[in-house]
């Protein structure tokens, strides 16, 4: 409280000095203040106090710098590059100004200045690992991940040891590593009437410019038969903020759609909310389309996403729907997951409907399941476990349940 009152004390006896043409008193102690101010949301005072102390002491490398610094925090890009350029030219011996003046090229998203700054700043100091550390920024900023990888492994050469750094690389190995390979194998138990299901997958993405691309074959024992889907999803980027779900199977097995394909738009809204609205469309003996659509919600390390099924058919249409929450850890791979929903939908139905989907897509149905994902420190691998319980209508017995036990584990590598 009573730091507070000096500084608004303080402040008001700045704005007589102000009036003057040129400063009078202790610069030091000035330059403390209107430190303290500057971190105490009274950037525009320390500003004021900052330049009038220079009207006195015009080479006061340290005030010119902090003022420099002010400018930047605020998003004032080009006042801060013309401070930091007097001061560097004036004083190129300065470590901390080159890092400060770097990081404003960063911030303005300026990468090529960055990295031209970076080079300068390493022939006064030459292999300084912080110097390199945003020098390998500038690069990966300016879309060269590759030779930022080569700066920083150079840097770990010399500095083995430097954290900012080693965490750095293994951020750029996980962009670089567009390569996926991933399995994936789950059982579920029937408390009655059925014996066990597996279901088996086993996956390849690839990371393209235009989007992902994931080819999939699913293998499932039931009913005592194997049967195999060929699947392809892609999620091509269309613009900023908007991109698409395009999916399309086939198979030669009861146990599958012969065909299955589908499309959804997927578009970020203000608020840190998305939607997306789109279509399946599964061929048994006729086709059955269902239309979905979702919406989510990202406040902080949390996801809520709520995802509606609606399936036209007589005497009505059915809908279903699913309320999941995503708890975020240290990124995205790394999360606890929830979900809840009721009602039945045909997408993510595993029996052939043998003619009867107007019948079936009727029946009542309501889940809950939990997974935990997770991955190693260098993110090249990700594992996860799910389990979940389905109180599911019998569809040869209406009004009466079974109850569907289901548990899983999957794994996925990723490499360059």
């Amino acid at each position: 409280m009573k730091k507070t009152i000096f500084l608004l004390l303080f402040s008001l006896t700045l704005c007589g000095f102000a009036q003057e043409k040129e400063f009078k008193g202790d610069p030091d102690r000035v330059f403390k203040v209107a430190r303290d101010m500057a971190f105490n949301n009274q950037r525009a005072q320390a500003q004021d106090s900052l330049l009038l102390i220079l009207t006195k002491y015009p080479d006061y490398h340290d005030i010119r710098s902090f003022l420099a610094s002010t400018y930047s925090w605020d998003g004032a890009y080009d006042k801060a590059r013309k401070e930091f350029s007097y001061v560097l030219e004036k004083s190129p011996q300065r470590l901390t100004t080159w890092e400060a003046a770097i990081k404003n090229e960063l911030w303005s998203e300026s990468p090529f200045k960055a990295l031209e700054m970076s080079k300068k700043a390493l022939k006064q100091f030459p292999n300084n690992p912080d110097i390199l550390y945003l020098k390998a920024s500038a690069e990966d900023a300016s879309g060269n991940k590759q030779e930022a990888l080569k700066t920083i492994n150079n840097s770990l050469l010399l500095h083995p040891n430097h954290e900012k750094t080693l965490a750095y690389k293994t951020s750029l190995i996980s962009d670089l590593s567009l390569n996926t390979i991933g399995l994936k194998s789950s059982v579920d138990l029937y408390s009655q009437v059925f014996d066990p299901m597996q279901y088996y997958l086993l996956k390849y993405v690839r990371q393209t410019k235009f989007g992902s691309i994931h080819g999939k074959l699913n293998v499932s024992h039931r009913f005592a038969s194997t049967g195999a889907q060929f699947e392809v999803d892609a999620y091509p980027r269309i613009l900023p903020g908007l991109y698409a779900y395009l999916n399309f199977g086939v198979s030669n097995s009861f146990l599958y759609p012969d065909i299955r394909y589908g499309a959804e738009l997927h578009k970020s809204l203000p608020l840190s909310l998305e939607a997306s609205l789109g279509f399946r469309a599964l061929k048994y003996s006729s086709t059955t389309t269902i239309y979905t659509g979702s919406v989510g919600w990202y406040s902080g390390n949390s996801y809520w996403s709520f995802r509606a099924y609606v399936t036209p058919g007589e005497p009505k249409a059915s809908k279903s729907g699913t309320l999941t929450y995503r708890k975020y850890r240290s990124d995205a791979n790394n999360y606890l997951s929830i979900a809840a929903g009721m009602g039945f939908s045909p997408d993510i139905y595993r029996f052939n409907f043998e003619g009867n989907e107007d019948e079936i897509i009727n029946l009542k149905s309501q889940k809950f399941n939990v997974g935990y994902y997770f991955t190693s420190s260098n993110n090249k691998n990700s594992w996860g476990v799910q389990a979940g319980v389905s109180h599911q209508e019998i569809s040869f017995d209406p009004g009466n349940y079974f109850w569907i036990y289901s548990f899983g584990i999957s794994w996925d590598f990723r490499f360059r």
